[in-house]
């Protein structure tokens, strides 16, 4: 397995983790259930740790895609910049799922505050989360790109009934 195939391995859970762990986030503040908020908090804080791995890994897949047809240094750096902002904002709501854990633990009554500043550090990273997702699917999803054309000569048969 090269850093290109972990990087596509790793990277996928970040995302997906970010916005599951803001629907159970939602789902544990609205039915006030403790046990659904400190699963969400455990989610945010894998997300962030499978963050810090597509980071670690970023770089070895740049160098095995970057001279590729179609690919191009704009695109990938454009996806590594985004991808930064996105890698902060996933260990800001790392940290503080911390110490919404232990201020839960701790039964302090200032863990309901820090889990209305995650979710709101949360909803507003999603925007951030999208930008990352369809930047780092352009790389190699040329027909997922802005503008794309199809420019085959290649006819499809659509018709399944010839044989």
């Amino acid at each position: 397995m090269n850093e290109a195939h972990l990087h596509m391995v790793v990277n996928h859970f970040p995302i997906i983790g970010t916005i599951l762990a803001i629907g159970i986030l939602i789902a544990g503040l609205l039915s006030k259930n403790n046990g659904v908020k400190i699963t969400s908090y455990f989610v945010f804080i894998i997300a962030a740790i499978f963050g810090a791995f597509s980071m670690g890994t970023g770089e070895g897949a740049e160098e095995l895609v970057k001279d590729m047809p179609n690919v191009g240094w704009e695109i990938i750096h454009e996806h590594e910049e985004i991808a930064e902002k996105l890698a902060l904002l996933l260990y800001i709501l790392g940290l503080l799922s911390v110490v919404a854990l232990y201020l839960n633990f701790k039964k302090n009554t200032k863990e309901k505050l820090v889990s209305f500043f995650i979710l709101g550090i949360g909803i507003a990273s999603l925007f951030v989360v999208q930008k990352v997702g369809t930047s780092g699917g352009e790389i190699r999803h040329t027909e997922i790109r802005e503008g794309y054309q199809n420019t085959s000569s290649e006819k499809v048969n659509t018709n399944h009934d010839e044989k």
